[in-house]
């Protein structure tokens, strides 16, 4: 069972996804970073500070708090602001994440458009091309 689990372990897909994995919560954090300490400061700034986070409706009359966190012990609330933040949070980063990969796809293209050195002769090729001139020349 222990062999049959190395070799399971061992193959190519699971290795690769396990690698895509890694990579992938490494480039969370970074997108995730950038959202939060790049881009939300500068919206932040040109909203006048404007957070939404802390909006709320109270489900019942027992709610009488001002921020989410003292009304979300005093009974149930509808958090819209804080899913309006998640929700642009959430648009930031595709938004991010989609000009990253469309980045990416333009480099790949201009690889492919390269085109290719043709192949170097091989030293036949290169006499037969002299055997050919010289029997042209006489």
């Amino acid at each position: 069972m222990l062999k049959e689990f190395r070799e399971f372990a061992m193959k190519g897909n699971v290795v690769d996804l396990a690698v895509g994995v890694i990579i992938g919560a490494a480039f969370g954090a970074i997108v995730t970073s950038l959202v939060g300490d790049v881009i939300m400061p500068i919206i932040g700034a040109i909203t006048g500070g404007l957070d939404f986070s802390n909006y709320f409706t109270g489900l019942s009359k027992a709610v009488t708090a001002t921020n989410l966190a003292d009304a979300k012990k005093q009974g149930a609330v509808l958090a819209w602001g804080s899913f309006l933040t998640l929700t642009l949070n959430f648009m930031i980063v595709a938004f991010v994440l989609f000009m990253v990969i469309r980045a990416m796809n333009t480099l790949k293209r201009k690889d492919e458009a390269k085109p290719a050195e043709p192949p170097k002769p091989t030293r036949q090729e290169e006499l037969l091309t002299e055997i050919r001139d010289l029997l042209k020349k006489s």
